[in-house]
């Protein structure tokens, strides 16, 4: 029976650094234009889809060339290997729903936290197009203005663990982690969501009033996961963040 399933983001969630933005910032149109796109993505005045579109499109660095820098400069953030381990013992799934790009996240996980580790978590996220010089062009999952509508991916996530639950048994407890703005389509599904301090999810929650809980890395999110579970604390007193 599963008692819990953690729904995470990848890039600057799982990883200290956002893979994209790196790419964006030092081999792309840079760290200002970026800003302005993100702006744009919490007021509403473009779609998630189009400014992540642009920021892939300016970076011209081949792919092969791009996934070597990236595993020089990405980092796993510190609590994240402890929660692996804690969920696979405690029949815990773990389901990476990313807004970027399936071959990035699957090679720095790899490389982060092993390939026997990669093969226990799924992975939903973008595809990747290369051209001829093996630049990459983003595939996206749906055709919503997210690109990807967690939202989608979750509920059907969610549908399948319900359906395999024993009868009587009540559904399994849903987190949520995640940072950015790429976030925003999951922000309200699941029971308790964890949104990392300073970052643009905590700025769309408060704006929208959206409940969540701050964290600062996955060694907060275990611990509080933990309680959940064991009935020391509920989710709706870590929700009055």
């Amino acid at each position: 029976m599963v008692k819990a399933v953690i729904f995470t983001d990848f890039d600057g969630t799982v990883t200290l650094q956002d893979s994209n933005d790196y790419l964006t910032d030092n081999y792309g149109f840079g760290k200002e234009a970026r800003g302005k796109i993100f702006e744009g993505v919490l007021d509403g005045t473009t779609t998630f889809r189009d400014g992540f579109t642009r920021m892939i499109d300016s970076v011209k660095t081949p792919m092969p060339e791009s996934l070597d820098i990236l595993k020089k400069n990405i980092e796993l953030d510190p609590g994240f290997k402890e929660t692996f381990e804690w969920a696979q013992a405690n029949n815990v799934p773990i389901v990476v729903v990313s807004s970027g790009m399936a071959p990035i996240i699957k090679a720095l996980l790899t490389k982060l936290l092993g390939a026997d580790a990669v093969e226990k978590i799924d992975i939903v996220a973008n595809a990747v197009d290369l051209d001829s010089n093996e630049k990459m062009t983003v595939v996206y999952r749906d055709e919503s203005g997210h690109g990807h509508d967690k939202s989608r991916t979750i509920d059907i996530y969610k549908k399948e663990f319900e359906a395999k639950q024993p009868a009587g048994e009540s559904r399994p407890t849903y987190f949520y982690c995640g940072d950015g703005i790429s976030d925003l389509s999951a922000a309200k599904e699941c029971d308790l969501l964890f949104a990392k301090r300073g970052k643009d999810l905590v700025t769309f929650c408060k704006r929208q009033n959206v409940p969540f809980h701050e964290f600062d890395s996955f060694k907060d999110i275990l611990a509080n996961m933990q309680e959940v579970l064991a009935g020391t604390k509920t989710v709706t007193e870590l929700m009055e963040n």
